[in-house]
């Protein structure tokens, strides 16, 4: 009998850890293999290539992100392999399981829940006896006096983790591992209750023995990993539980990344202090879901949290300098109108996250805010993902405009194409970071932008225009908006996104040919009145013309940088020399200030 378990990732660089789980499970006993796909692929494609692989079953990893595209691949199959058992599992399946049986009459079975056992026992009764009836988390349909029953067995227990073989020593896996990520879980269940949330439904946490996670980490290691996410819905809800794998890490890592999902505000400061003093640079990320600021909110989602706290840990770790961290926000709970999940945007933002990630609320089958949807109002979308149209406080024209808000956060902050700019307009122009995403978000729909691809240069000059138009029609932004100085930044940034000389820029150079070229005999002649180790590097005036790039500023920028002062008195010969010949000794760009009088002339 050949099974092949399959799934549609979101992305190639995704790797699917349950269909790992499951052959690690049942692979000794059954002729398995794992077949994965994407969610770009053409539906032809996969189905061409699993008919190809001829097997008896098919097992498909369901989530929302991709059960409408596996749907597609499920009717074709059942077309052209009218003999094959079809599979479903996966947490998008595993609740209103008579509704999947019923609207996809090609599936044949559905496991619920944890699979490794549930798949394994079906997969014996399949090939021995049949009696379906004994597999304990299993959907099915049954001929009955030629009508058709739709069964769902009792709820399996949970698995004994201690039983479960590692899904991390495929040697198939292997050739791949440097160039994708894994996934992998240190425990399973979540100790919280957010009723926006499926593993609010499974109660109790559970660990697998932490010599054999140490093991296949450092397996993955010595393979070849580069990124490494933990799966763990809370990574650190056990102190010593987190000290003692953080160390591990930090002892073995040999260049790996790993990212955790944490609960800032439980985290101790011992921990902080730990990774504060011995964790390497940019060897750690953390995933923290603030979702929301508004006590009444995350009181009716059953969220505790303390805002205080989580504040606290958010400014350690970023004060370190060591961790990335990615913040979570979800517009659409209970509670929330515009005006308060602004504030709520505003407090976070405020902790200057090196990503915010501004999400929709889901209403996910089997969570509790889905159950208590018509309580508040809520209109969502029938089909996957079903993120809500709209509730009783934020109408569907909110949730529009918090929308653009996202899409020129994801372009400009979390992309760090700007962020000198971006600081300087948020902490001194506009009256709040919403405010100025909002804006700038409107600006850009009534635009048009939205319909149209960008390059670089693009969102450059769209960020120009757009504070050209503020300048022009909005007394208040104009009264604390100095051009030079966001121009000014923006050119600085925009040299910054380069690792090699820049082709081409979205202005008009500064600096006329006579200056630039004065200015270049200068540098080669005197390189120590540059300050800093530009003199160091040593460059004949040849590589000078070769490497260098030159522009004007209108302000002192080495003293808005390192003191925050705005100084109009002096002005800024910025020097950014590009030597991808040294990357591996320093960053690609350097970037030098030479500040001058008014007018810098040679």
């Amino acid at each position: 009998m050949k099974v092949v378990l399959s799934t549609l990732n979101a992305k190639y660089i995704h790797t699917s850890l349950a269909l790992r789980c499951l052959k690690a499970y049942s692979g000794h006993e059954f002729d398995m293999e794992i077949a994965e796909y994407t969610i770009k692929d053409p539906a032809m494609n996969i189905v061409s290539d699993l008919y190809a692989k001829n097997p008896d079953v098919v097992g498909f990893s369901c989530y929302i992100w991709n059960i409408e595209e596996t749907i597609t691949v499920i009717n074709m199959l059942r077309k052209i392999m009218p003999k094959l058992h079809i599979v479903l599992g996966g947490p998008e399946v595993s609740y209103d399981v008579t509704h999947w049986l019923q609207r996809v009459p090609e599936v044949d079975f559905i496991v619920v829940g944890e699979g490794e056992e549930t798949f394994h026992h079906f997969l014996t009764e399949l090939r021995d006896d049949g009696k379906f009836h004994l597999v304990f988390g299993l959907a099915y349909r049954k001929e009955k006096d030629g009508v058709q029953e739709l069964v769902v067995n009792p709820p399996r227990p949970k698995l004994n983790l201690a039983e479960a073989p590692s899904p991390h020593r495929f040697a198939e896996d292997v050739p791949h591992l440097a160039n994708r990520v894994v996934y992998f879980e240190t425990s399973r269940g979540c100790p919280f209750s957010c009723q926006f949330c499926l593993s609010s439904i499974e109660v109790g946490v559970r660990y697998f023995d932490i010599e054999r996670t140490k093991s296949d980490i450092l397996y993955l290691i010595e393979s070849g990993a580069k990124l490494i996410k933990f799966v763990d819905r809370t990574f650190n809800i056990k102190r010593d539980y987190a000290l003692e794998m953080f160390k591990f890490l930090i002892e073995n890592h040999n260049g790996c990344v790993f990212q955790f999902e944490i609960t800032a505000d439980i985290m101790r400061p011992e921990v902080l202090d730990y990774l504060a003093e011995h964790a390497p640079p940019d060897i750690f990320r953390f995933e923290i879901g603030v979702q929301s600021t508004n006590d009444i909110t995350n009181e009716a989602v059953k969220r505790r949290q303390n805002f205080t706290k989580l504040t606290r840990t958010v400014t350690k770790v970023k004060e370190s300098g060591k961790i990335d961290q990615h913040l979570d926000l979800i517009a659409g709970l209970p509670h929330e109108d515009y005006a308060t999940f602004s504030k709520t945007f505003n407090d976070v933002f405020a902790l200057r996250p090196e990503e915010l990630q501004l999400g929709f609320l889901k209403m996910l089958r089997g969570t509790g805010l889905r159950i208590q949807a018509e309580k508040y109002g809520y209109v969502y979308m029938d089909r996957a993902p079903y993120e809500i149209l709209g509730n009783d406080l934020m109408p569907f024209s909110d949730i529009v405009r918090i929308k653009r808000v996202e899409d020129v956060l994801e372009k400009y902050w979390n992309a760090h194409r700007m962020d000198h700019t971006l600081l300087y307009l948020i902490e001194r122009v506009f009256d709040s970071p919403f405010d100025f995403f909002q804006r700038f978000g409107d600006y850009w729909e009534d635009r048009g932008w939205q319909k149209i691809g960008h390059q670089l240069e693009d969102l450059f000059t769209r960020l120009a225009a757009f504070l050209n138009h503020l300048a022009a029609h909005d007394e208040s932004i104009r009264e604390r908006l100095d051009l030079d100085v966001a121009v000014g930044l923006m050119k600085y940034d925009y040299f910054l996104n380069h690792n090699y000389k820049p082709r081409k820029i979205w202005w008009e150079f500064a600096l006329s040919k006579e200056e630039w070229g004065g200015w270049m005999k200068s540098l080669h002649r005197d390189p120590h009145q540059v300050p800093g180790t530009f003199a160091a590097l040593g460059l004949s005036e040849k590589e000078l013309h070769k490497h260098t790039v030159l522009e004007k500023l209108a302000f002192d920028l080495s003293s808005y940088l390192l003191e925050g002062k705005l100084d109009k008195g002096k002005e800024t010969l910025l020097i950014m020399v590009y030597r991808s010949d040294l990357k591996a000794a320093g960053p690609a760009n350097q970037a030098f200030m030479l500040s001058t009088g008014k007018k810098v002339t040679v």
